[in-house]
């Protein structure tokens, strides 16, 4: 299939798919008019590493996980070495340390937001006169 046909396919653009292609995470053949043709597998192949990308991990990551995988189930294939299970459980815990950090950056902002609501005094006022329009109701 063309490179059209496997954005439209899996919803990834063409420039991404040409991105992937030049980190070694896909191969595509040429036609004799220098077009790319890549091979029915490639829509699962161009699946998984929208995953991984989504999961957190950069290209190199990818490009050394992809020949462990074996993409039409997702499982390890016999090529999995013990180093890649480390590496990956090493992406894990980079992941969990940034989602953290996410978290006591949004409670911070919170608590920036808290305050800053309280100290204005349009909010003030506007507490205010809803208070009174329910006393008057």
């Amino acid at each position: 299939m063309r490179i059209g046909e496997l954005a439209r396919r899996t919803g990834v653009s063409e420039r991404s798919l040409r991105y992937y292609e030049a980190q070694g995470l896909l191969e595509a053949d040429r036609t004799p008019g220098g077009h790319r043709e890549y091979r029915e597998g490639t829509v699962d192949r161009v699946i998984r590493i929208q995953e991984f990308y989504a999961a957190g991990l950069r290209s190199s990551k990818i490009g050394e996980l992809l020949p462990c995988v074996r993409d039409s189930d997702g499982g390890p294939s016999a090529t999995a070495t013990p180093r890649l299970v480390a590496d990956l459980g090493a992406e894990r815990e980079r992941i969990d340390r940034m989602i953290s950090e996410l978290q006591r950056s949004r409670d911070v902002l919170d608590d920036v937001i808290a305050t800053a609501k309280e100290q204005t005094p349009s909010a003030a006022a506007a507490a205010k006169a809803a208070a009174a329009g329910d006393a008057v109701a």
